[in-house]
């Protein structure tokens, strides 16, 4: 009897079929260790919350990062998700070339309202062992290493610019 075993989708394959029309054109999907992951709808909190987020990373960049809002970071030839923000390094062309790669970032942020156990079980794993530096803190091959909790009252900020300080009391509120 023959094991069952799941198909892996490259990024090359998963391109591929949006262009053929497999994947339809305004699928919300993302490729996470080669399966083609349904995303839940944007909610309005979810919104709110990466609304903010990008209003204060664009006013606090003065040219040291260009904030990405939800589009692809390429992991590997397995893995494309699509994360709701990130801090980029500058790069001239802006990444028109190709979409973003570790190394490339200094922060990567998920707003998980609906999807914290596919968050924290399948893409922290991810972007640790590809060494995205900070979702949480300290990137090692089967995720973190940190995790500081945040209440209302704290701040957070990114390692990269310590100077940046995002309310998590106005990120929280509903």
């Amino acid at each position: 009897m023959l094991a069952s075993a799941k198909h892996r989708f490259s990024v090359k394959e998963y391109y591929r079929m949006a262009e053929t029309g497999i994947l339809p054109k305004n699928a919300r999907v993302e490729l996470l260790n080669g399966e083609i992951i349904d995303m839940s709808p944007i909610g309005p909190y979810h919104g709110g919350v990466a609304n903010y987020l990008t209003q204060i990373l664009i006013a606090a960049a003065k040219g040291r990062w260009i904030t990405a809002v939800q589009n692809p970071i390429h992991l590997n030839d397995h893995s494309e998700p699509e994360p709701d923000a990130v801090l980029l390094k500058p790069a001239q062309d802006y990444y028109r070339r190709r979409h973003s790669r570790p190394g490339d970032d200094y922060l990567l942020v998920e707003v998980s309202d609906t999807s914290l156990e596919l968050d924290h079980e399948q893409k922290l794993p991810a972007y640790g062992r590809v060494g995205v530096p900070e979702v949480y803190r300290e990137p090692h091959f089967n995720g973190y290493g940190s995790e500081a909790i945040l209440r209302a009252g704290d701040d957070a900020k990114p390692s990269a610019f310590p100077d940046v300080a995002i309310d998590v009391a106005e990120l929280l509120k509903r």
